[in-house]
């Protein structure tokens, strides 16, 4: 099920909230548990196996915790068990056929791979399970005692299916203790609606060029237009994600959880280093905390940093995705972030100017591998953006672009001024206002309408 449908915004969220509201507060955390199981089932409906599969992590895990909890001497042996029940279901999962096409290319072998459904989630739910079990492990916080509260944590619908990563420290004395005041739902309810628009009104409108340039093909547009590609494609991505972002956190606080904050305008970034603080930032938060210093981290000596560095962002791009792409993106944003780290970032956070302009060019570059899983294809794109390297026999219509411009160019004017975040200290002043009531307003029913014409796109990152 999809936030941004009308299943979800009329029937099955009423109905949730209904019921949520009215029970007593001692119960509120089965409700979450078994509302969401009702959430994840409809998604995986086609798959009921799959319900079993994400019961039974809860399940798992749980008992792993209460066990390394209870019997420290042992907590080591049961961390493991923890760890390789989580990860066999991820690696099977996500990556199985990837491993075995590589195998047979790499060996000539003739096994035969079949087409494996990637559990809606998954990634996420694992992320959040291991996290619990490894803070339990290093004694960061207790274990939780009450099934029902885990699978509450785990299952929590307004950030199963793609975050943010939320560790359980963060909430796990909401867990056993939470206010819940009007002020909350309305404030909750304002944040679905602003991102409820985001990605209705803006990604999936500007998420229409990308797949008009799919279909014309990317050795048949001129560079303006492979340009407005890309732009247009790191928009939809930003406002798709930021936007399921900020309508599990509004979803939260209706509940009476603080979620934890996903994004902070990354796109107003000077240096990669500063991109990747800011976006997908319970992420970072994730790979930091349980890679990254439990290897060293920076503090001995620079092989050690860049071997580091190298790991958690070959991890980063293989948790996108299983595919080739996914690796190379990976170690591009490596590279990157390296020569940032010895060599260029201080000038670029010193000329701010120069800056941004660095990363105007390099967001929508490195989202192009991100969003192109064919090598072949990418060689096309990235011949595309210049006149100098494209197959001179290929005629290109003349002025491509313009008629992409009147179509999509209120969009690019819609994601530039929000994603700079210009409109936030403006927004904070009127949203609780009567203005503010008719904006919400709006922007609700548009997005309604968009939906009902169709125009409901599963979110992107549904798919890693």
């Amino acid at each position: 099920m999809v936030f941004s449908s009308l299943e979800f915004v009329f029937i099955f969220l009423p109905i949730f909230l209904g019921v949520y509201a009215f029970t007593d507060r001692k119960y509120k955390n089965a409700v979450i548990f078994l509302g969401s199981i009702v959430f994840y089932s409809v998604g995986v409906i086609e798959n009921p196996l799959y319900i079993m599969l994400f019961l039974s992590t809860i399940v798992v895990n749980f008992i792993v915790g209460e066990f390394i909890y209870h019997f420290p001497e042992n907590g080591k042996m049961w961390l493991i068990v923890g760890l390789v029940f989580d990860f066999w279901g991820l690696v099977f999962f996500k990556y199985f056929g990837f491993i075995m096409e590589n195998a047979n290319s790499l060996f000539r072998a003739g096994m035969t791979v079949k087409d494996i459904i990637l559990p809606v989630g998954i990634s996420f739910y694992t992320f959040q399970n291991v996290s619990y079990i490894m803070d339990v492990y290093r004694k960061s916080c207790s274990s939780e005692h009450s099934f029902v509260n885990y699978g509450a944590y785990i299952s929590m619908f307004p950030q199963l299916i793609a975050g943010p990563i939320v560790t359980y420290q963060t909430v796990s004395e909401q867990l056993a203790e939470r206010k819940h005041t009007a002020k909350k739902v309305e404030n909750g309810l304002k944040r679905f609606t602003i991102g409820l628009g985001m990605k209705v009104i803006i990604a999936n409108q500007i998420g229409g060029l990308w797949r008009d340039i799919t279909q014309i093909g990317f050795q048949s547009i001129s560079p303006q237009l492979a340009w407005m590609g890309i732009f247009g494609y790191s928009f939809q991505l930003y406002f798709d994600f930021y936007g399921y972002s900020l309508m599990a956190m509004g979803l939260g606080e209706i509940m009476g959880f603080d979620i934890p904050q996903n994004f902070n305008n990354p796109y107003i970034s000077v240096t990669m280093t500063e991109f990747w603080r800011r976006w997908h930032i319970t992420l970072g938060s994730w790979f930091r905390e349980y890679i990254y210093i439990p290897l060293g981290g920076s503090r001995e000596g620079s092989k050690i940093l860049i071997r580091n560095t190298l790991v958690v962002w070959l991890f980063t791009g293989l948790w996108h995705g299983a595919s080739w792409n996914f690796v190379l993106w990976g170690l591009v944003l490596c590279a990157i972030i390296l020569l940032e780290k010895f060599f260029i970032g201080k000038f670029m956070r010193s000329h701010r100017t120069v800056g941004h302009i660095y990363m105007i060019l390099l967001i929508p570059l490195t989202w192009l591998i991100f969003a192109v899983t064919d090598f072949h294809q990418l060689g096309l794109y990235f011949r595309s953006l210049t006149p100098f390297f494209r197959d001179s026999s290929i005629v290109i219509p003349k002025n491509d672009y313009v008629k992409y411009l009147g179509i999509y160019g209120k969009y690019f004017v819609a994601g530039t001024i929000l994603s700079t975040g210009l409109l936030d200290k403006p927004y904070e002043k009127i949203k609780n206002s009567v203005f503010g009531a008719f904006l919400h307003l709006a922007i609700f029913w548009t997005s309604v309408y968009c939906m009902y014409m169709g125009m409901d796109d599963i979110f992107m990152y549904y798919r890693f």
